[in-house]
């Protein structure tokens, strides 16, 4: 009878919600491994606790062998519509699982005189799951729980240090900012909510065409700004170089990198079904990229900081990602430009992070000099890191930038590229100013037996886990790099679902 359920109905919605469950079986691996590492935390004894770090890497190789299993399958959305499970969040989720790996790798060491530093990561994966779920968030209710879970993850995690004045203020810093961004943002996807009655992106794709542009403009620039928070981008950028001066130089490398693979997606995702001209969102993103890559790369020109310094580049590369989310829709480049660019530039960001924290967090940039004389192989992963950002053959950050500038050509915004093109020779002058001292001046701050022979007392270096995630890191920029075409044919069949 009609309205009545039968047991075939019954069963078709039981098969489709197992399907469902499947679809986020990677996030609920994550889930479940954060709940194990915090329960075995909570009963291990002290001399225990680096064992967490083993169930960390054991949960994110889970997660990321259930994800592999997903590539090639048909892409689609998932529990109403809700989710996507396409090519561009299943990579993202990869980048997202092989950053938390690493900077688990990196943690393991510089943790290890805390008592109980088994909590951290359980932290470090659920701020790896905001992220994903922010690369597959199809609907804005989906998209405020990712940016929420990983902002909230966050800031705990730059004040990991409790005793650190520094890294307390940073986590203020992220906090506050984070709060009125987030709010900002909550209010936006009311209003977009109340234009389209729905909070699905393929809902607001059907009914925003021909709702109040007033309304629309606001609603839509105010979840920009949710975003451009996770991503680093101007007007709420602030957080960034002081969370990467003053956080844990582990957290530092994961805050700088994981949530902006999640954040730039869901940008991509969200732009994609916003109505073009109805909002003119492309100019919108096109002023916030230049915005952000100038005034990045200038405040970086004079950082004697090399955390900071570090921040501050995160800053300019958030303004090149941003070119591709300006191609969308008129550049076939625009999608593999997306994932190649946030590749590159997180495996770089690990390994210049990898080196400080390697160093012990040792940043100012005099005590650079004549790096590549002590610690000559540390001193290469910053000249592959830092030559990948500004986009040297055959790094990985080469074919990313490339393909940036074509997919931004491409789509008529060739002021954009030449901006772009203009801000990476800029870029060269602070990279330089680290690198230049580290081959071609002597080392400073020798001891004083050492001073005596005429020889350099090297910066004393962390140990082998962190040494190690250096060497992946920077091996990974390089492979990368020489097998790009591979990769970027990998990417260029990825699609991005509304």
């Amino acid at each position: 009878m009609p309205g009545q359920a039968t047991p075939m109905s019954g069963m078709g919605a039981g098969m489709d919600m197992a399907m469902a469950v499947r679809d986020l079986l990677p996030e609920l691996v994550l889930l479940g491994g954060a709940v194990v590492v915090l329960l075995f935390a909570l009963f291990a004894p002290r001399r225990r606790q680096t064992w967490a770090a083993a169930l960390a890497l054991g949960t994110l190789a889970a997660a990321a062998v259930v994800t592999a299993g997903f590539l090639g399958g048909a892409d689609r959305l998932t529990f109403a519509g809700t989710y996507a499970v396409d090519g561009v969040a299943l990579w993202a989720k990869l980048l997202v699982l092989a950053v938390t790996a690493l900077t688990v790798a990196l943690s393991v060491e510089w943790f290890r005189g805390d008592p109980r530093h088994g909590e951290y990561y359980t932290l470090l994966l659920l701020s790896a799951l905001g992220a994903a779920l922010l690369a597959g968030a199809a609907d804005l209710m989906e998209l405020t729980l990712g940016v929420l879970l990983s902002s909230s993850t966050g800031a705990v995690l730059a004040a990991y240090h409790r005793r650190s004045r520094r890294a307390g203020e940073a986590a203020i810093k992220y906090y506050l900012l984070g709060a009125l961004a987030n709010g900002a943002m909550v209010y936006g996807v009311v209003l977009l909510f109340g234009l389209a009655a729905t909070t699905t992106f393929s809902g607001l794709g059907a009914r925003l065409p021909g709702a109040s542009p007033l309304v629309l403009v606001a609603g839509a620039s105010l979840v920009v700004v949710g975003l451009a928070f996770k991503l680093g981008a101007v007007p709420v950028h602030a957080w960034l170089p002081d969370v990467a001066d003053g956080a844990p130089a582990p957290v530092a490398a994961f805050v700088t990198s994981a949530p902006k693979i999640g954040a730039l997606v869901a940008l991509a995702r969200l732009a994609a079904v916003l109505p073009e001209g109805g909002v003119g969102w492309r100019p919108l993103v096109a002023v916030l990229a230049a915005l952000t890559m100038t005034l990045g790369n200038v405040a970086a020109l004079w950082q004697d900081d090399v955390r900071r310094l570090l921040g501050w580049s995160a800053v300019s590369q958030t303004g090149y990602g941003l070119m591709a989310v300006v191609a969308l829709g008129r550049s076939p480049l625009a999608i593999p430009a997306l994932l190649d660019f946030l590749l590159a530039y997180v495996l770089g960001n690990l390994a210049a992070f990898g080196v400080v924290v390697e160093l012990r967090g040792q940043a100012d940039r005099a005590r650079y000099a004549g790096l590549a004389r002590t610690h000559p192989w540390f001193a290469a992963a910053l000249v592959v890191s830092f030559l990948s950002f500004v986009g040297i053959p055959p790094l990985a950050g080469f074919a990313a930038k490339l393909t940036l500038f074509g997919a931004a050509i491409d789509a008529g915004y060739g002021w954009l590229a030449v901006l772009a093109v203009a801000n990476t020779v800029v870029s060269l002058a602070y990279y330089a100013r680290v690198l230049g001292p580290a081959y071609f001046e002597r080392p400073t701050g020798d001891a004083p037996d050492h001073a005596a022979s005429g020889a350099a007392a090297p910066l004393p270096v962390l140990g082998t886990w962190a040494a190690g995630g250096v060497a992946v890191s920077v091996g990974a920029v390089v492979a990368f790099g020489v097998w790009a075409g591979a990769v970027l044919g990998a990417f260029g069949t990825a699609r991005l679902l509304p």
